[in-house]
């Protein structure tokens, strides 16, 4: 017999309960521990995350498949970076690059820069398997000796000399929390332009991907998927080491950590170009994200995931 509609009604809010139950049991049993921190970074010699910092600026390139991009990136930084010490003889710097199990020449690309400047100017990790953007970015902010780090595309989009933009956005938060601070480069400006560029489905898929961002995690940045991110190394410290997602949506994970832990952010307008060979792939890499955007509110909720303080030695 057909149902009447007070009682479809509860028959549908039953449903949605029972979903909503499963998800969260989906989302709490499925969840994984980080990778344990001390066996990347590795005691010892190696520089790590813990130590005191002996640079004034690291900068993290994770590369993926990049001999072609990366180039033009580590001229355009480099180039910036050695002027910047000529002109400042005690700002000291390094970039990482991190090789996350590329199958081109990337590894063989990067060198060629660490003969070119020195090895303590620039390093090179290489992952034996691809982790993803997040994993990668992660491996070099442990492995950093700077009081700054900087994410960077290996792509170049972000003019790097914009870098200064974001240094302002940083010291206009002091005084840090116990020097803790991020400040995010931001693409929310040109987002007129760029929506008149895109179809109808990439713009759809965006508007929908910014409302899962603001409503499930990060309400106060607009734009949280810029690779252009600078922290103070008492944040990186305390976000990185609570981080669990390793891909594309590691950026929204990182700032859900920030604000939760009451790390000031600020958003800083940058310049930015597309540039040709994104490995985004605008629906199944945006059903991923919205997968993972659900995963991480419903994680922390239900403590599968919970947020620990990190010491530094």
């Amino acid at each position: 017999l057909p149902l009447s509609l007070p009682a479809a009604a509860l028959a549908l809010a039953a449903l949605a309960a029972f979903l909503l139950v499963l998800i969260c049991a989906i989302a709490h049993v499925t969840a994984k521990t980080m990778p344990h921190e001390d066996a990347e970074c590795r005691k010892g010699s190696a520089p790590n995350i813990h130590d005191p910092a002996t640079r004034e600026l690291s900068v993290v390139v994770p590369s993926y498949n990049e001999e072609n991009r990366l180039p033009l990136m580590m001229d355009e930084a480099l180039d910036y970076l050695e002027k910047r010490q000529k002109q400042d003889p005690s700002f000291t710097y390094e970039v990482i690059v991190v090789n996350d199990g590329s199958k081109d020449q990337t590894a063989k690309v990067a060198k060629e820069y660490c003969k070119k400047y020195g090895s303590d100017k620039v390093r090179v990790i290489s992952l034996e398997k691809n982790r993803g953007k997040g994993g990668a970015v992660r491996m070099g902010v442990f492995s950093s000796r700077g009081e700054k780090i900087l994410m960077a595309d290996a792509d170049g989009a972000t003019k790097f000399a914009d870098i200064e933009k974001v240094e302002e956005g940083l010291k206009n938060l002091q005084p840090w929390p116990k020097g803790m601070a991020i400040s995010c480069g931001s693409r929310a400006h040109l987002e007129k332009d760029s929506i008149a560029k895109r179809s109808y489905f990439r713009t759809l898929l965006m508007y929908g991907f910014h409302f899962l961002v603001w409503f499930l995690c990060v309400k106060e940045i607009r734009d949280t998927q810029c690779g252009f991110k600078l922290l103070t190394r008492e944040a990186a410290l305390q976000t990185f080491s609570n981080l669990h997602i390793e891909r594309w949506a590691f950026d929204v994970e990182l700032l859900y950590i920030a604000q939760s832990l009451k790390i000031p952010i600020a958003e800083v307008a940058v310049n930015w170009t597309e540039i040709e060979g994104s490995k985004l792939v605008p629906f199944w890499s945006w059903l991923q994200m919205g997968r993972d955007l659900l995963f991480i509110r419903l994680r922390y909720m239900t403590g599968a995931w919970k947020l620990e303080a990190k010491k530094c030695n």
